[in-house]
């Protein structure tokens, strides 16, 4: 069987391939949120489709979250907007079946997050600081149980995707949320919570309180330096953590 790479693409069924040229319409023709599209009706007579294909190109659509379907007077299908929630949702079936590991996800944090944190040195509000200090004040203890463990995995990983939520680059600030999801879906399905870990509670909090300060008196040079010592840190320990899970899976 040839590589994944070598096989020809799948031929696109009509509604397919109708959603994608109603979609490249909506972009050529710049309509926003909550725009009319054309019924059904026109959308037959303008693409010389059926009405059953034309119902499921619209379906697609909906469940892509880029066409919003409303009943009633002044009903009709208008243009949609897809969450960033949404999108990383769809993002991560994708990569559940790709067998991500921490290295996989801690090549791209190192790279990214370091510079997030340095662009935001001296620009985040005292009420921004405050929220990512509410954040770890979650966490003021080290956990004593698996529960607790997972928790503190969850709010520590909520940080960094609050932190990149204030950046300017609104692709940027995706990538990295998406990153800190994944990585807590990753905790969650493979255990990493267990066993306890206190060593990366008290190491993750120590830099997290220092990215704070750093970020409050407007240093970029150490803000750089102490996320990406805290990305070296935080992967080295996963790692370690995943092996345990590893042994006590093969022992038992």
């Amino acid at each position: 069987m040839p590589p994944l790479s070598d096989r020809p693409a799948p031929r696109r069924s009509r509604p397919v391939q109708l959603a994608e040229t109603i979609k490249e319409w909506v972009v050529e023709h710049e309509l926003r949120k909550g725009d009319r599209l054309p019924g059904e009706a026109e959308l037959m007579a303008r693409y010389g489709r059926s009405k059953g294909t034309v119902r499921e190109a619209m379906r697609i659509l909906e469940a892509q979250g880029l066409v919003e379907t409303r009943t009633g007077p002044g009903g009709g299908s208008f243009v949609g907007e897809v969450s960033g929630e949404r999108a990383r949702a769809l993002l991560a079936n994708y990569f559940y079946f790709r067998d991500l590991s921490i290295a996989d996800i801690y090549q791209m944090r190192k790279l990214l997050e370091p510079e997030v944190a340095a662009s935001l040195a001296g620009q985040l509000s005292e009420a921004q600081l405050s929220k990512l200090e509410a954040v770890i004040a979650e966490y003021p203890l080290p956990a004593r149980d698996a529960g607790e463990e997972r928790a503190q995995h969850v709010s520590s990983l909520k940080f960094h995707a609050l932190l990149a939520s204030y950046a300017d680059n609104p692709l940027l600030a995706f990538v990295v949320e998406f990153m800190a999801q994944i990585l807590t879906e990753l905790t969650v399905w493979r255990r990493l919570y267990e066993p306890v870990n206190h060593r990366l509670w008290k190491k993750g909090r120590r830099y997290q309180t220092e990215l704070v300060e750093a970020l409050r008196r407007g240093d970029p040079a150490a803000a750089r330096a102490v996320m990406r010592a805290h990305m070296e840190t935080a992967e080295a320990l996963m790692q370690e953590q995943e092996a345990q899970v590893l042994r006590r899976f093969i022992a038992e």
